[in-house]
């Protein structure tokens, strides 16, 4: 079992990261919002945790213990596997995780890719008693903060660390939100972060070729 690895952050890509261990370079694979905390050249402690399967080997890994040890309490739960559960977490903040299990509030968890309603309510029937204490919070975590949902910050450190210029991570998670905003207004549901994250990619790469102005 690989508990942790600290290294220097060797490269980050859109979906995991690279750290430096011993001159070993250890393939960790990442939500968004863990991502955008890492920097290339700048040292870096991830938790992980090490999924064996048997025509691979995948590490995940986590800002902290808590990110971690909710993606494994979330895979003992039948029909969830750990890209299910890193969904979660790229989604939500854990103690919002915590407080839909413990509410019971299913609306919530389908908002994850993947996640139905029989899924959701599978993973509050299997996890209500395990979860613990849930932290006293009016609506998990702010959705909005000074006007901007959470997504937009998150998306906007990400591409930062991938190296974008703020200016143009700025514009990118604008142009991603005009769009997004107007399929939420007409009914649709809200992207994952993971995938809010590459049409903002596509959009920043497209800015740089010329295409959009």
């Amino acid at each position: 079992m690989i508990a942790s690895v600290a290294g220097r952050v060797a490269a980050v890509a859109p979906d995991g990261a690279v750290i430096e261990v011993g001159g070993v370079g250890f393939a960790v694979q990442c939500t968004p919002n863990t991502l955008a905390g890492l920097r290339v050249g700048t040292t870096a402690r991830l938790a992980t945790s090490l999924i064996v399967r048997e025509d691979s080997l995948t590490l995940y890994g986590f800002a902290d213990d808590d990110e971690k040890q909710l993606f494994e309490m979330l895979q003992t739960v039948s029909g969830v596997g750990p890209r299910v559960a890193q969904a979660v977490l790229a989604v939500h903040h854990p103690d919002a995780v915590r407080k839909a299990i413990a509410n019971a509030d299913t609306a919530v968890l389908v908002r994850v890719p993947g996640i139905g309603r029989k899924g959701a309510e599978r993973l509050i029937l299997e996890l209500r008693d395990k979860i613990g204490s849930v932290p006293l919070l009016a609506d998990g975590v702010p959705a909005v903060r000074g006007g901007r949902q959470a997504w937009h910050d998150q998306v906007h450190q990400a591409l930062v660390g991938l190296g974008w210029s703020a200016t143009q991570a700025e514009v990118s998670v604008a142009a991603v939100a005009e769009q997004v905003d107007g399929e939420v207004a007409a009914g649709g549901a809200l992207p994952s972060v993971p995938a809010l994250l590459k049409m903002a990619i596509r959009v920043a790469g497209a800015a740089h070729d010329g295409r959009v102005r």
